[in-house]
């Protein structure tokens, strides 16, 4: 017969206790994952449509341009995004949000797909 002595009783409770706590946070964090991965694919899949349709561009700034009236609020949230991400490259180098999207737009520049529409520094226009 086994004796349960309050000090046994108290190490199944605490033991139980960290087991509920880690199952929460774990739990949560997969949730966080998963919303965080959906709106990025989301997000990422517009703006693939968005180029593909000529309704974006990109331009040299490391912004994203709204040929189409369609597209703007759309390109608002890309930029807001992309402005907190060049804001804190910028402040990580000591060096102007401005000169972080230039680099960026390089960046940019190589990878979006051919058909793409590119703004110059000039201000002009070209299909990739």
């Amino acid at each position: 017969m086994k004796v349960f002595t309050s000090n046994y009783i108290f190490q199944e409770d605490s033991m139980l206790r960290n087991y509920a706590s880690s199952f929460y946070r774990s739990t949560m964090m997969t949730i966080v994952v998963f919303l965080l991965a959906s709106g990025i694919t989301a997000w990422a899949g517009s703006l693939q449509d968005l180029r593909a349709s000529g309704a974006l561009g990109e331009s040299a700034s490391g912004y994203a341009v709204a040929r189409d009236a369609s597209a703007k609020a759309e390109v608002a949230a890309i930029n807001k995004k992309r402005k907190a991400v060049y804001a804190k490259k910028a402040a990580a180098q000591g060096v102007s949000i401005d000169q972080v999207g230039k680099v960026y737009a390089k960046e940019i520049f190589k990878k979006v797909p051919v058909g793409t529409w590119i703004q110059n520094q000039q201000g002009k226009w070209i299909k990739k």
